[in-house]
């Protein structure tokens, strides 16, 4: 592995990226081919273990398959309350961007940097009760920080504004640091949070839950248009 990719998902932003926890994976090719029609650059994989979030979803086996099935950067978000145990085993399966929670870990600094050594990108995801100051001394060894507009893990919340003022800080103070939002992004939502500094966002039910991906995604990519003069 290398950090290659890491370059491409950088050149991607401002990106949408679909949240494929809401495709078919009965038909994941399919499913790929279709969204990469639509112009997806970068797919995002949520991973829940059912112990630091309450759902349990997939694991390497799906990492793999995808891997098997599309060349895209695979951004893999470890909602899991032991992130460095599964580390090395998604890199060999074929992500190429892990973000961890800083509420699953006690040393956020170490972990990056392990997770680093195995040659991906790395992320940092906060929750929106979280205080920043959580973050101190972690940012200068991740790549990307992970802006949840939502609480990790819980279906059907509403999008928390508190996330736009989250980003519009970290834009402020680290203007090269890679910046993601998830939970709620949607038409309404994905400007705003383009303006306040955002450059990639996971994007599910919007994009899901219509019968023409390259549709859907097009509007997203309207909407955030009309917020282009931010960084």
């Amino acid at each position: 592995m290398n950090r290659a990719e890491l370059d491409s998902i950088r050149q991607a932003g401002p990106a949408i990226l679909p949240s494929l926890l809401q495709c078919d994976f009965g038909n994941l090719q399919s499913e790929v081919e279709r969204l990469s029609q639509a112009g997806t650059s970068v797919l995002h994989l949520d991973v829940m273990d059912g112990h630091f979030v309450p759902n349990l979803t997939y694991g390497m086996p799906i990492v793999a398959g995808l891997r098997r099935h599309t060349s895209l950067p695979l951004d893999v978000h470890l909602m899991i309350s032991d992130p460095l145990a599964y580390a090395k085993a998604m890199v060999d399966a074929g992500a190429d961007m892990l973000t961890f929670h800083v509420e699953a870990v006690d040393d956020a600094v170490d972990v990056a940097g392990q997770i680093r050594d195995l040659g991906v990108g790395v992320g940092l995801a906060i929750n929106p009760d979280t205080p920043m100051s959580q973050l101190d001394g972690a940012l200068d060894g991740v790549d990307m920080v992970l802006v949840m507009s939502v609480q990790a893990g819980f279906g059907g919340q509403s999008f928390n504004p508190v996330a736009l003022d989250r980003i519009r800080d970290l834009r402020a103070r680290f203007p090269d640091l890679l910046l993601e939002i998830d939970g709620g992004i949607n038409a309404s939502t994905i400007g705003p949070a383009r303006q306040a500094g955002c450059d990639l966002f996971v994007v599910g039910s919007a994009i899901f839950s219509s019968d023409d991906y390259g549709v859907a995604i097009a509007g997203l990519n309207d909407a955030m248009a009309s917020n282009q003069g931010a960084k």
